[in-house]
């Protein structure tokens, strides 16, 4: 009996609650709470009426970037409220303003507008932060372009203004925007329809700037021999490269020495080398009829046909001329090394045009899959006649170039040379090491 009551005591101690226990954090009561969402919401509300009001102040990229955080700020406070019982809903989504705007605003109030009509009281720079042109550059393409207007539209053609598909698809070019976004600043229906209107002025621009883009042209070879010259590479016609566009393509280009594009290829497929796409373009397979028929070039030691200069992934032709690889590396005055480095400043003039395509339209650089990465080729080229039309409008190039060193190397060519093409090589080297010496 002794021992029964102890074990019942003991078991009664054990259950007593000890009283150094710190009370429970009290949650915030109800109003607490209600009023810091009114604080939240009111905070999102003007962070929207911000992006709304005051955008043609910002750059383009910055809109960009903030648009979708308000947005999906305001969404949050959005549910947030949702979830409150009902007898706290004291704040209501319409009277907080905080429901997105629709992704298609009313063309009155679309960005676009707003700048079409207050560009007299923005910098000059805003035209070109936006489209990467200046104003009359943009409607001189517009004009160059002849998009149809609404009232003649066909079927096939969109029934929007054509400066708002000039503008749109500038827009999406320039700034890798996403359908939804282009939609939303120029007031159209919906992102379909913005994808729609940047695909019909990628097909006008292949369509009515293809002359600019026109190897065969009348004079245009002869035209770009005098700026080689300048460079010290007598009878050159052009310098030919390639780059890698994003990870979907491998885009061949001839340009002048001003950086035009002569000639583009693209939608190869990235496994492939150079010298497995060189043979299966157009410019191969008429080198001889746009070379034919032009004057040498006689140099100390021989004469040099016309030609256009080749990078060392290229197999050397009698029309390719491409670096010397096996050089005296501790001879800095050998022809082969005052060769490698003249035509090494003339390669740049591609790697640079490629640059400067890149700077202006990233679009370029971005991932292309599915159907889209199909009509990559058409926007690349889309990307060059741009690049040729506003270096004809005297438009700056972009400071920066867009560069992807280490992505553009391609193994060297290892085949076998061509005869004629190393004579060639031979005879300019030779007049670029006098040259050198005489100066």
């Amino acid at each position: 009996m002794v021992a029964a009551g102890r074990k019942r005591r003991s078991r009664s101690a054990s259950l007593v609650v000890p009283t150094t226990l710190e009370p429970p954090a009290q949650s915030p009561s109800p109003p607490q709470l209600t009023s810091l969402l009114a604080l939240l919401a009111s905070s999102v509300s003007l962070a929207l009426r911000f992006a709304s009001d005051r955008d043609l102040l910002l750059h383009p990229s910055q809109t960009l970037e903030l648009d979708p955080l308000v947005l999906s700020a305001a969404r949050g406070v959005s549910r947030l409220l949702a979830m409150l019982p009902l007898h706290l809903q004291t704040l209501t989504l319409t009277s907080m303003s905080l429901s997105p705007p629709a992704p298609s605003p009313p063309l009155p109030s679309s960005w676009f507008l707003r700048l079409l009509s207050e560009s007299h009281s923005l910098p000059d720079s805003a035209w070109c932060d936006a489209f990467r042109m200046s104003r009359p550059a943009f409607f001189q393409l517009l004009h160059s372009l002849a998009l149809s207007d609404p009232a003649a539209s066909s079927s096939s053609s969109l029934a929007l203004p054509p400066d708002h598909k000039l503008g749109a698809a500038l827009f999406r070019l320039a700034h890798a925007a996403p359908a939804r976004a282009v939609a939303r600043r120029f007031g159209l229906p919906s992102p379909a329809v913005a994808a729609r209107a940047f695909y019909e002025v990628c097909r006008a621009i292949a369509d009515r700037l293809a002359i600019l883009l026109d190897l065969g042209a009348p004079d245009r070879i002869a035209r770009a021999v005098p700026g080689f010259c300048a460079l010290s590479l007598p009878n050159c016609c052009g310098s030919l490269g390639y780059a890698r566009i994003g990870d979907a393509a491998i885009a061949q280009a001839l340009v002048d020495a001003e950086g035009r594009f002569l000639d583009v290829s693209v939608g190869w497929d990235t496994a492939m080398a150079p010298a497995e796409i060189l043979p299966r373009t157009k410019l191969y397979s008429s080198q001889s009829l746009v070379l034919a028929n032009a004057p040498h070039g006689e140099l100390i030691g021989g004469s040099v046909p016309r030609y256009f200069l080749g990078p060392a992934c290229c197999p050397m032709l009698p029309w390719l001329v491409t670096p010397y690889n096996d050089m005296d590396a501790k001879n800095d005055m050998s022809k082969e090394i005052i060769f490698n480095n003249v035509h090494s400043h003339g390669m740049r003039l591609v790697r640079n045009a490629f640059g400067h395509v890149r700077s202006r339209w990233r679009l370029l650089d971005e991932c292309w899959k599915g159907e889209c990465q199909e009509a990559l080729p058409y926007v690349v080229i889309a990307g060059c006649l741009l690049h040729n039309f506003l270096i004809k409008c005297g438009e700056p190039a972009p400071e920066e170039v867009q560069g992807r060193a280490a992505a553009e190397l391609f193994p060297d060519f290892e085949g076998e040379k061509d005869k004629e093409g190393e004579r060639i090589r031979d005879v300019l080297a030779v007049h670029l090491s006098l040259v050198s010496r005489n100066q």
